[in-house]
């Protein structure tokens, strides 16, 4: 008998074949998340869930599933998981790392450069017929780019390749994390400061770091003080390591230059939120992997997880390994 495994959403068909083939899978058909209680329900009976950040894995789901043994995530965080509660349990959970870090820096690297050059504000400016004058020294004017100073919070994979497209671009970069990162010292020059430091002397601020407790609401009212009237803030990451309020308050007084986010507090975010009624922000639906190769590369990844464990082996992405000391991987395959 195969096992039974849940899949949360339609994922690239790269590796839902794989897990369509090896597995008794049942697949959520709708374009939305299920709800909590359906993943609570589907939990009952499967040895293994599909999931993605949007769904909350918890005591509630684990208490409900007596045959999970692992669950397969299609994201590199896993902040919606009690990874610590799973771990308890004998529940290995996986990830998707590695995959995605070129095609996500090259998005910040994206959101960088428009929310800089009002890209999307001369976009509007095209399309609502509002160009009048074919051209005007004082037509909406950016900031450069090339040779200005970034900071890049979070020296991990992604934020170090932020950081080899910074030099491209000639810039000095800042860079803090808890923990130094001397290769990325050594490829591009960029110097460890502490956030403070960073937060005062950068033109951008681009955010790398993992949702935790020490991180969240990192960015609120007392560290944007510090920041330049001129600088701009990406976010890439997680939502709520800015405190979106705080930055709305800045952003409205003039206390910054402008905001690119790809991520929420609340997501989707609520449309009665201020920060979209501001013109110096620049906004993207949680989409800095989404390109066709990253994500069938990452649904790929989720099927080999969870063939591994099932074929008695260590899954190639565990994040939780002191699991193995209360359950070795299950031959089901």
């Amino acid at each position: 008998m195969k096992p039974k495994v849940y899949v949360t959403r339609e994922l690239p068909e790269r590796g839902l074949k794989i897990i369509k083939e090896r597995f008794d899978a049942e697949v959520w058909p709708e374009y939305g998340p299920p709800p909590k209680q359906v993943i609570i329900e589907k939990a009952r009976n499967v040895d293994a869930l599909v999931t993605l950040l949007s769904d909350k894995i918890d005591k509630e789901v684990f208490d409900a599933a007596p045959n999970l043994k692992i669950v397969s995530q299609m994201a590199v965080g896993y902040d919606n998981i009690n990874v610590e509660e799973a771990t308890k349990r004998g529940i290995y959970v996986t990830n998707t790392p590695g995959v995605l870090t070129e095609t996500t820096a090259d998005f910040a690297w994206a959101l960088l450069m428009a929310v800089a050059r009002r890209v999307v504000e001369a976009d509007r400016y095209v399309r609502e017929g509002k160009w009048k004058v074919g051209w005007h020294p004082m037509m909406l004017l950016g900031r450069d780019v090339y040779g200005a100073t970034i900071g890049i919070i979070g020296a991990g994979r992604i934020g170090s390749a932020v950081a080899r497209r910074a030099k491209g671009f000639n810039m000095k970069i800042l860079y803090y994390d808890v923990v130094r990162n001397p290769r990325m010292e050594e490829e591009t020059g960029a110097k460890f400061v502490d956030v403070d430091t960073l937060l005062k002397e950068s033109d951008f601020i681009s955010i790398h770091v993992p949702l935790t407790k020490e991180t969240y609401h990192m960015i609120n009212a007392e560290k944007l003080k510090l920041v330049k009237k001129t600088a701009y803030i990406i976010n890439t990451a997680r939502g709520p390591i800015i405190d979106e309020r705080a930055l709305y308050e800045a952003l409205k007084e003039g206390r910054i230059a402008g905001a690119a986010l790809d991520v929420f507090e609340q997501e989707p975010i609520s449309m009665d939120n201020p920060l979209l009624k501001l013109d110096n922000v620049v906004f993207a639906p949680h989409i800095a992997s989404a390109s066709y190769e990253t994500r069938s590369k990452m649904a790929e990844m989720v099927a080999e997880n969870l063939v591994a464990f099932f074929e008695g082996r260590i899954p190639p992405n565990l994040v939780n390994p002191d699991v193995v000391k209360v359950r070795n991987p299950v031959k089901m395959l």
